[in-house]
């Protein structure tokens, strides 16, 4: 792989990890929150993918990268169940309102 090309996919990771830690860190509406949590998670994706195809390990990358989707479905799936548990109590998705739910 050539250093140009390494390059750009290290920049492709590294844009893609802060546009997802700045979503997470600055809004207070949880389906952004969430989006973020997405973005980061697709980083850390590309980042096995490029570690495996670096060192030869293409093979441990993908089963990786398999286990982290399927983790990540069910991490998403509970998420989106939980907001909307929250949107169904409150009528609303702000994170800063949520200290006033009880039970």
């Amino acid at each position: 792989m050539s250093g140009e090309l390494l390059t750009l996919y290290v920049a492709a990771i590294a844009l893609v990890s802060v546009a997802g830690l700045y979503y997470l860190l600055v809004t207070t509406n949880l389906i952004r929150a969430l989006i973020g949590v997405e973005l980061m998670m697709k980083a850390v994706t590309l980042g096995l993918i490029l570690a495996g195809r670096l060192t030869g390990h293409v093979g441990l990358a993908q089963s990786l990268v398999i286990t982290l989707i399927v983790v990540e479905v069910v991490v998403m799936v509970v998420a989106v169940g939980l907001i909307l548990l929250v949107h169904r109590h409150t009528n609303r998705l702000n994170a800063r309102e949520l200290n006033n739910i009880k039970g």
